[in-house]
């Protein structure tokens, strides 16, 4: 094109304003590179810039439908940023969670959200010594200074277990994770609350799944409390959770709410297609995949070095028990 490489720089750029290259030199160096399907190498560019404008996604288990909405939701938000997402995945293995934050360094992304593993305190706790921009979503770990955006699963737990306290329940069964991550621990403490305010609080009706063994956990869990006839009402605490133990009530022709009454923590497609209203908590999904971009682009910025704790609040549908 018998232009300098500093020209082509500018227009490729989209520097070339103000009149600093011709408006036919910009054309024809434009009309070049599409024809030689250039594109530019954003890693080299990152390298040189500092920024390599992408984010680190880390979520717990990108098959439930929860999660893949919100790396929807985040990668959208941060598109309109002008910042890319890499999404990963750790199934619920804190190894996993620690080999996907050293693939997203080799990355030189610029930030992380993520989704934190029952254990994973230790590489959060790296992150933040490092000085990265982070912040962590859906849960978090109370002992760590560091970025979250959660949303209120104690009062949300209670005001669903109210609900079926409401609607007649007196034994009412909680089927949740057994760890000891927070977002767990406060529902199940926001479940027991309810009941014991009532004085219907039963130990024994708490079923604890174990995620590697999740099917066969539910299955038996439900068996158990339906056949013995020990509960009149269920509150499954996420919607994994709740698919599975609606599938194996629906397996023992059991009617709902007829014979037992439900509440789940989240909403699943699948919902949709049941032929009965099946009431649920519903989270702020698409807020909170906005939020957690926000602060991270702040971090990566600078606009915003000191930790914010973001509680965004969960409702009740209004579908009728």
């Amino acid at each position: 094109l018998e232009v300098s490489t500093a020209t082509v720089s500018l227009v490729l750029n989209g520097k070339d304003k103000n009149g600093r290259v011709s408006e036919a030199v910009a054309k024809k160096i434009r009309k070049e590179a599409k024809a030689m399907n250039y594109e530019p190498n954003n890693f080299a560019r990152g390298l040189k810039s500092g920024h390599s404008k992408t984010i680190g996604l880390i979520v717990a288990d990108i098959s439930n439908p929860f999660f893949a909405n919100l790396a929807f939701h985040i990668q959208e938000h941060a598109e309109k940023q002008d910042y890319s997402v890499i999404i990963t995945n750790t199934n619920e293995n804190e190894k996993k969670m620690e080999k996907m934050i050293h693939v997203l360094k080799s990355r030189h992304v610029d930030g992380f959200i993520i989704v934190p593993t029952e254990n994973g305190e230790k590489y959060i706790k790296q992150l933040v010594n490092e000085h990265a921009p982070v912040v962590l979503l859906d849960r978090y770990f109370p002992e760590i200074d560091v970025s979250c955006v959660v949303v209120n699963n104690y009062q949300a737990s209670m005001k669903a277990t109210d609900r079926l306290i409401n609607a007649g329940c007196k034994k009412i069964a909680l089927l949740i994770y057994n760890n000891k991550l927070q977002h767990m621990v406060e529902r199940k403490n926001g479940y027991i609350a309810a009941l014991s305010k009532k004085k219907l609080f039963y130990p024994s009706l708490i079923k604890e799944i174990n995620y590697r063994d999740m099917d066969h956990d539910i299955n038996n869990a439900i068996r158990e409390l339906v056949e013995g006839k020990k509960v009149d009402g269920i509150f499954f605490a996420t919607n994994s959770i709740s698919i599975i133990g609606l599938k194996q009530l629906l397996k023992m022709n059991k009617k709902i709410p007829e014979d037992i009454k439900v509440m789940c923590f989240d909403s699943n497609e699948a919902f949709d297609l049941a032929q009965i209203p099946i009431p649920f908590v519903q989270q702020p999904i698409p807020e909170m995949g906005r939020r957690a971009v926000n602060v991270v682009i702040e971090q990566i910025k600078k606009l915003e070095e000191v930790p914010v704790h973001i509680e965004l609040l969960a409702r009740l549908t209004t579908n009728i028990i």
